[in-house]
């Protein structure tokens, strides 16, 4: 019995925060869970900055509702589900997730939360479980699931070094070039041949 466990921004969809930052003009939003591995540190650095400049979750769901998936992803995922079961981990919320999970003709995601005032203003988020990615994968597995996970950060490592199968994909230079034992693809088609070989 295989799953596949997949990251979302940066693998499927572009990542949101960068597209927000350039939608606001806020430069400093370009940090991703590629530059910092922190997520906690960074989502409440994230917060400052929105607080700071008065913008609150319309103004993010504005951006993400002009976000398309990459090209390709929409119909990887599509062929990935005919084969094999699927779900996307991801350390996103719930509230930017639906518009881009519609766009990808619904797949099984799991994510966490944000806590949002009747304002709209972002006033802090609720993780799913500690280490959720890596978590879920190993509870997976409990209940009988081989995982085979790919993604682009670090905070993708550690489902993709506990699984059966771990692919990076679209990941950064650095990323790639610390960990050398793990293949590395760029293009869907790839990346479905990988797992076609590990399924």
């Amino acid at each position: 019995m295989n799953i596949v466990c997949l990251d979302m921004e940066g693998v499927l969809v572009p990542e949101i925060w960068i597209a927000f930052s350039q939608a606001s003009g806020i430069p400093e939003l370009k940090r991703t869970t590629r530059d910092e591995p922190d997520y906690n540190k960074l989502m409440n650095w994230r917060l400052g900055i929105l607080k700071e400049h008065g913008l609150g979750l319309r103004e993010i769901q504005a951006t993400i509702a002009t976000i398309d998936p990459l090209p390709g992803a929409k119909e990887f995922l599509d062929e990935l589900r005919t084969l094999t079961q699927v779900v996307i981990l991801s350390d996103t919320f719930e509230q930017f997730a639906k518009p881009l999970m519609e766009k990808l003709n619904w797949p099984t995601i799991f994510c966490n939360t944000l806590e949002v005032a009747p304002d709209g203003t972002i006033t802090g988020f609720q993780m799913r479980c500690p280490q959720s990615k890596l978590t879920t994968v190993k509870a997976l597995q409990s209940m009988g699931f081989d995982t085979i996970a790919a993604g682009d950060s670090f905070n993708d490592l550690a489902m993709i070094q506990a699984s059966k199968a771990g692919f990076l994909f679209k990941s950064t230079p650095q990323i790639k070039a610390d960990h050398p034992e793990l293949p590395a693809y760029e293009e869907f088609d790839e990346l479905l041949r990988a797992i076609r070989g590990a399924l």
